[in-house]
């Protein structure tokens, strides 16, 4: 029986008080995605506000391309998908077998804080199903509790985008918060690789991966993990 992977991006555009525009990073829905897909997954897509997320306009430029975002480029039928998520106070854990969050800023704003992403999150932690995360969506972690009331991460390995990936983009004095340290405050172990290398972690039933490089790395974990 084909399993069924949600995958949850963000629905918002602003980064910060710039007046630049953020969104999810193509690289760490394509990688993911097609790795799911060519796995005979089903994926279902879902946003805050359903419909199209904003894509992060930086993670179309040319020095970020890889075969998976070419792909989705030239595909039209996921474009298609993409452009009609579901909202994400209609989708029920029972549902999926795992849930998979990409990156790029906007999980920050409106992710961490997401009622319906945490009772969802929640959900799936309860029915012993996997969570998965990649870069800046390790957000959505963060304040979701395991059914003891305790956070979910706290005393696991995790991983996200870190300080010095963010401080190299400069963007420390535009983030709502420093992904690395909220982890830490959430006193879960806070790993991390070379910045810009692949590096996912899998603790129990919480998989991440630090940074677009690992977007793939992480969905293959993720599947490893459900084919067991």
């Amino acid at each position: 029986m084909a399993l069924n992977i949600l995958m949850v991006l963000t629905s918002h555009a602003d980064l910060g008080d710039t007046g630049e525009k953020t969104g999810f990073w193509v690289e760490e829905f394509a990688a993911p995605y097609y790795i799911f897909k060519d796995a005979g997954v089903n994926v279902t897509l879902a946003s805050p506000l359903g419909g199209q997320p904003p894509v992060d306009p930086k993670s179309e430029l040319e020095d970020f391309q890889t075969a998976a975002t070419k792909r989705f480029d030239a595909d039209s039928e996921v474009q298609k998908l993409i452009a009609n998520t579901v909202t994400l106070s209609s989708v029920n854990a029972d549902d999926y077998d795992a849930v998979f969050y990409p990156g790029g800023h906007g999980p920050l704003w409106d992710l961490t804080d997401n009622t319906d992403s945490i009772s969802l999150l929640e959900s799936f932690v309860a029915q012993n199903k996997p969570v998965s995360a990649v870069c800046h969506a390790t957000a959505a972690l963060l304040n979701v509790k395991d059914t003891n009331g305790e956070f979910f991460i706290k005393g696991k390995e995790i991983t996200g985008f870190s300080n010095s990936e963010e401080d190299a983009v400069q963007l420390r004095e535009v983030v709502p918060f420093m992904l690395e340290d909220e982890i830490v405050n959430r006193k879960a172990q806070y790993q991390s690789g070379a910045d810009w290398h692949p590096f996912a972690i899998q603790d129990g039933l919480a998989i991440t991966g630090q940074n677009p490089a690992s977007s793939e790395l992480a969905a293959e974990k993720l599947l490893t993990f459900l084919a067991k």
